[in-house]
């Protein structure tokens, strides 16, 4: 496995901002590692990378330990932090040519145009940083990242900044970058997860509550299901609260409900035989389990 996190624990004074984390990505894996603001994310992200040190715990980055091997976990780990700090007043061109210098890169040049095209930097590759836009610069900080061909990428917001089309773009480079390389990234957009993403790990108050692929998710998570049925005549709603296994049933319109439910197929029975009990017709009929953010709405409030 490419990264592994062993019991990690953080405090800022009093307070635990992560605790006993645990979690293992691997080799060709994309990963989302979602949480509300000031759950643990970027602070576990920082640690694996090296830039904070934890109070307990272990890392390894592929196989090597982050602690007793740090120069040689760096040279494996290309990082976008939340901040993208930039030297503003360089040329794209030349940050990325002093950050192969860093990694003493052989053929510099040769790499710093692959990664320009790679991330979609040509236009504006002979500009200096403090010139462009936002979605721009965020792309100067993957460059960055990218440009020593690293195993693993760990990336703390990565869209940030971008506009759709943008996004759509990184999001296709992740996706690609991910099919030989190890890729841990947050994001507050839960669309772009479950566009890109192979699992999720949630973290909420500096604690893991979720780690799996996104159909487990949506399939173990509770009260999860959604039933919309739609009637020929008005009914009153109270019929569908007393069905079985009902959690709650909103009127979206006058002969149209939706049903929160604990099993689909079920209320989808008892409807069918509710419109035979009272002589009413079923127009539609569908059942849908909860995306992403409904699925990490419940998991972190």
């Amino acid at each position: 496995m490419s990264i592994s996190v062993i019991n990690l624990t953080k405090n800022y004074g009093s307070q635990k901002a992560v605790n006993q984390v645990s979690f293992t990505v691997n080799k060709g894996e994309i990963v989302g590692f979602l949480g509300p603001n000031g759950a643990g994310k970027s602070t576990t992200m920082k640690i694996i990378t090296g830039y904070l040190e934890s109070d307990e715990g272990e890392i390894k980055v592929c196989g090597m330990s982050v602690y007793l091997e740090q120069v040689e976990t760096k040279k494996k780990i290309g990082y976008l932090p939340e901040a993208n700090p930039l030297y503003l007043e360089m040329y794209v061109k030349e940050y990325l040519a002093f950050i192969a210098g860093v990694h003493k890169i052989n053929n510099p040049e040769k790499r710093i145009t692959e990664v320009i095209q790679l991330v979609g930097l040509g236009p504006e590759s002979g500009k200096k940083i403090g010139q462009l836009s936002k979605g721009y610069k965020q792309r100067v900080g993957l460059a960055a990242a990218l440009v020593h061909d690293p195993e693993v990428l760990i990336l703390d917001e990565p869209t940030s900044g971008l506009d759709p089309n943008q996004i759509i773009e990184i999001r296709e480079v992740i996706k690609k970058l991910g099919e030989n390389k190890t890729v841990l990234f947050s994001s507050h957009i839960m669309q772009e997860v479950e566009a890109i993403c192979d699992r999720v790990i949630i973290i909420n108050k500096g604690n893991i509550v979720a780690n799996d692929t996104l159909q487990n998710l949506q399939k173990s998570s509770t009260n999860n299901h959604y039933v919309t049925v739609e009637f020929k005549e008005k009914i009153n709603i109270a019929l569908l609260q007393q069905l079985d296994a009902v959690i709650d049933v909103k009127n979206i319109q006058q002969s149209i409900f939706n049903i929160q439910c604990s099993n689909a197929e079920n209320i989808k029975k008892q409807l069918l035989q509710l419109s035979i009990d009272h002589n009413l017709n079923i127009v539609s009929l569908k059942s849908e389990t909860q995306n992403l953010e409904t699925v990490f709405k419940s998991l972190t409030t």
